[in-house]
């Protein structure tokens, strides 16, 4: 009798230590295990009211962010294929021609038709959807004679042919001595959906193309 009023001493006692259990039902008996612990659905609900008031706050900012990474990023790509068309046009001894599309939103690489019937190495871009692109032609070259005579007939000898495989579309040309050609382009502009704008101009020297805050 004294040894089973041990027994149900220690055995309450180890019970008191391992703080409340419960019986799994279906199993009469069955060995006491201690209540797993976890989050109430009012933490739950709070948790879930602060995350949304962070996204909504948060979100215009990095709305922002993301549309000036893509104006910035379209910008340095038309650059860097400015340089890549220029080295070209320098290693080939051909023409290439920079063309560009607004309407279609894509720009593009290939030397002029005269001297390959077709460019293997000829590609084209898209710009991208949240952005427009627009072109400033080149300024005309008027003529330096001031003894010109309106009625006296014009020779067109020497007058270079349009030899661009896109004849209809602004371009870009790189000569095969590294120069850029008189009737390139003069300023490129991208701009996204609030209209703010970053360009690509023409250098003052002729010489390169380069990202401007403005058209000046």
């Amino acid at each position: 009798m004294v040894e089973q009023r041990q027994m149900r001493a220690m055995t309450q006692a180890s019970s008191l230590r391992e703080g409340p259990s419960v019986l799994w039902p279906g199993r009469t008996g069955a060995r006491r295990r201690r209540a797993p612990g976890g989050f109430t659905l009012i933490e739950l609900i709070l948790v879930m009211a602060i995350l949304t008031m962070a996204v909504s706050l948060s979100a215009p900012v990095l709305s922002h962010f993301f549309r000036g990474r893509s104006l910035n990023s379209e910008a340095r790509r038309l650059v860097a294929l400015t340089h890549v068309a220029q080295s070209r046009a320098a290693s080939e001894g051909v023409p290439v021609d920079l063309w560009i599309d607004s309407n279609a939103r894509t720009y593009g690489i290939e030397t002029e038709p005269s001297y390959e019937a077709e460019d293997p190495k000829a590609d084209q871009w898209t710009v991208d959807p949240a952005l427009t692109i627009e072109v400033t032609a080149a300024t005309p070259v008027q003529p330096k004679s001031s003894s010109w005579n309106p009625n006296q007939p014009i020779s067109t000898a020497s007058v270079p042919k349009d030899l661009h495989r896109h004849p209809n579309l602004p371009a870009i040309t790189f000569m095969p001595d590294g120069s850029i050609g008189p009737r390139s382009l003069q300023k490129v502009r991208l701009m996204d959906r609030e209209e703010v704008s970053l360009w690509v101009c023409l250098s003052a020297d002729r010489s390169y193309y380069e990202i401007r805050n403005t058209d000046k």
